[in-house]
């Protein structure tokens, strides 16, 4: 299955409001209550601010020319508690809001961040995590702000624009018709240049998604930088990502502040309208000064909120850009699905492989029929040159992936029927760089065994099974503090910890892919000395290219291009390796 979401974004994919909201509802439909108050409290400040102009125009007419003050000041006391009034429900629309798009950013960030976690391996194989980190942090943030600063402001602006195009039609549908005749204009030109908007924030979106895999890319490999003296090339590639990041910056900058300028100039155009019109109709004595004041404030009324959902429209088009990218993550389902339990293998191995195939995505065929038994208590070596296949067949065994053919069996089952935690009891991996949590020594053989409920537990569970001495190789043992990803301690001392986590829990096949490699003789003695402690029926599986590692195997293969066979002796594996290196 491919899962690559580069290839599946789609800059002209269109995602109209009502779907964004559709698709969004199970996270806001735990705020409807507040929703529906900040809703009300906009329609009852759009509602006062409509109703001022009117009492204005009565003003002007009735009480200005016979100079009654005394009614004049009393209305003026009206509208100022008019004006107050939408002044509180707006505070209140805002601070609801704020708090709903909080809510719903965390339910959002959670949604995303658990539909990772039930992604296979083969979806982080095929996206930088940098692009995944940007989804969560950035683009989710996008949706946030047009949830809390936005949305309502958005829904207040129409009806507010509404309502004043009904009253500047009734009070006078020609002069009403003329002074709306800019907004027609305005949404033929929206509805045209909208799409290419949504396209330059999504384009931008992206290159932010790729600038940020740069940077942890190469913050994650420093080391090698220094080593080679290759700050330069560290340079360079950030500045090539950074330009293209700033370049779609500002193409989407450019992009999105294009409404302002073009809704300011027909809001000027309704109002000269307006006001050339009115003249006209006064001196003709069909309309008076108050009614063309009112009528003046209503254009206000209708283009000003106009001009604000020129920059609400450009942030509504980025927050749609954003939800394309937080959905195509939200929508994917995992191709590591449980499977009905089949008919029972009867067999005595623990694990049997079955004319097994195995293709990555867009790629050739890696396995080509394998058939594969391995038995209780029994070790056995996987060799041969770099890519032939030996971490796949690993990978298969742990059921990171599928075979694209043949079927696996675990314990006589299908490895398809059995639940995560069935599996993960059974099958241990230790790979060759283990990653440890920040944290301690202790919290990493915990994370790896969650059936010891305290830390005196473990403790004894350590010193029975003869463990506990290990742990003088640091500081202050369990307690020992360990920094990001282990950054300080020796890859021998991160494989010491790897391999306490796993033989704690005793599983029945354990699994190290190159686990050795790359430490010293007197660390691989220690970590022999850990595998003893493991029970006499545990299945070890061994990856490995220094030979050593396997001349204790009960059974070698020797696996290249994608061919899995056995080697019989070890003399035989080095000879099939040395024949392999001839050939190539």
């Amino acid at each position: 299955m491919d899962y690559n979401l580069q290839k599946s974004n789609n800059p002209g994919q269109k995602t109209s409001m009502a779907e964004a909201v559709k698709k969004l509802w199970p996270l806001i439909a735990p705020e409807k209550s507040k929703l529906f108050i900040a809703l009300a409290a906009v329609i009852v400040g759009a509602t006062l601010n409509l109703l001022a102009p009117l009492l204005i125009a009565h003003v002007i007419n009735v009480f200005i020319p016979v100079k009654d003050y005394h009614n004049l000041l009393v209305y003026a006391g009206y509208i100022l508690l008019m004006f107050l009034g939408a002044l509180v429900t707006s505070y209140l629309q805002t601070l609801l809001m704020g708090g709903v798009g909080q809510r719903v950013l965390y339910r959002l960030r959670g949604a995303v961040f658990t539909k990772l976690q039930e992604l296979p391996v083969a979806f982080f194989n095929q996206n930088k995590a940098g692009d995944l980190i940007s989804r969560i942090n950035n683009d989710t943030d996008k949706i946030n702000q047009f949830f809390s600063q936005s949305l309502v402001q958005f829904i207040g602006s129409l009806f507010l624009m509404a309502g004043a195009a009904i009253f500047l039609l009734s009070l006078n549908w020609r002069l009403g018709s003329a002074a709306l005749f800019p907004a027609v204009l305005l949404f033929i030109f929206t509805q045209a240049i909208s799409p290419w908007v949504k396209r330059k924030n999504l384009v931008s979106m992206q290159s932010l998604g790729d600038m940020s895999s740069e940077i942890q890319e190469s913050l994650n490999n420093f080391k090698v930088i220094i080593a080679f003296n290759r700050r330069d090339y560290f340079k360079k590639r950030f500045q090539e990502v950074n330009e293209q990041n700033y370049l779609t910056s500002v193409g989407a900058g450019l992009a999105n502040n294009i409404f302002t300028p073009v809704y300011g100039l027909c809001s000027n155009l309704g109002q000269l309208i307006v006001l050339t019109y009115g003249i006209y109709l006064i001196s003709a004595g069909n309309f008076t000064v108050g009614l063309l004041i009112s009528f003046l404030a209503y254009v206000n009324n209708f283009y000003n909120p106009l001009r604000q959902l020129a920059a609400l429209w450009a942030n509504f088009q980025a927050a749609l850009a954003s939800w394309d990218r937080v959905h195509q993550i939200l929508v994917l389902e995992s191709n590591l699905k449980l499977e009905p339990a089949g008919q029972q293998l009867k067999t005595e191995a623990v694990m049997e492989f079955k004319n097994v195939h195995f293709g990555y995505p867009d790629g050739k065929e890696v396995l080509h029929g394998i058939n594969l038994k391995l038995e209780q208590g029994k070790t056995y070596a996987l060799v041969g040159p770099t890519g032939g296949g030996k971490t796949t067949t690993a990978s298969l065994m742990a059921r990171l992936y599928d075979p694209t053919e043949g079927t696996v069996f675990l314990s006589g089952r299908d490895i398809r029927a059995l639940t995560d935690d069935e599996r993960t009891k059974k099958i241990g991996f230790i790979l060759q760089e283990p990653f440890l949590f920040s944290g301690t020594i202790r919290d990493n053989i915990l994370y790896g065994n969650n059936d010891y409920p305290d830390s005196k537990q473990l403790e004894q569970t350590l010193q029975a099974a003869g463990l506990e001495k290990l742990l003088t190789r640091f500081d202050k043992g369990l307690d020992t503090e360990i920094s990001s990803s282990g950054d300080g301690m020796s890859l021998g001392q991160k494989q010491l910890i790897a391999f306490i986590r796993a033989v704690l829990r005793k599983p029945e096949i354990l699994i190290l892919d190159e686990a050795t490699a790359n430490i010293d003789t007197v660390t691989e003695e220690l970590l022999e000395e850990i595998l003893k402690k493991l029970p006499s029926s545990t299945i070890k599986v061994i990856i490995a290219h220094r030979l050593n590692t396997i001349a204790n195997a009960d059974e070698i293969y020797f696996v290249n291009s994608g061919d899995l066979v056995q080697a019989g002796s070890i003399d035989h594996a080095v000879d099939m390796l040395l024949h392999n290196k001839r050939e190539s």
